[in-house]
């Protein structure tokens, strides 16, 4: 079955950077485009970024655009978001998700993100 295994996230300050990273298993990885949401406390999933199958293409909405990149590495079934500029409203639980956004619902535990002022 489909495995994803996010890891990365931490305490970061205000304007600091984090990788993070989804160990994908159980589907062939590189047919596949993934995608990164989060939810912040007391909100809904938020959708943040995809990447094409390949690596071609990417898209991240206004609201992380410019400050957070995804990227990945078919090699290793795994697939990244860099962010940067950190700000305290980034604070949320991070997860990756098979597919585009918005087509499947993320089916792992999840990374904590905290950035604290």
């Amino acid at each position: 079955q489909v495995q994803l295994v996010e890891s990365g996230g931490g305490l970061a300050q205000t304007g600091g950077s984090l990788r993070l990273s989804c160990a994908a298993s159980g589907f062939t990885f590189s047919n596949y485009a993934m995608s990164w949401a989060r939810r912040a406390p007391g909100k809904g999933l938020e959708w943040l970024c995809d990447i094409r199958s390949d690596g071609s293409r990417t898209y991240c909405e206004n609201s992380v655009k410019g400050r957070f990149t995804i990227s990945r590495d078919n090699a290793k079934n795994t697939v990244y978001l860099h962010m940067t500029n950190l700000k305290p409203e980034d604070t949320a639980l991070y997860y990756c998700a098979k597919g585009a956004r918005y087509t499947d619902f993320p089916r792992g535990q999840g990374t904590q993100v905290t950035v604290s002022s």
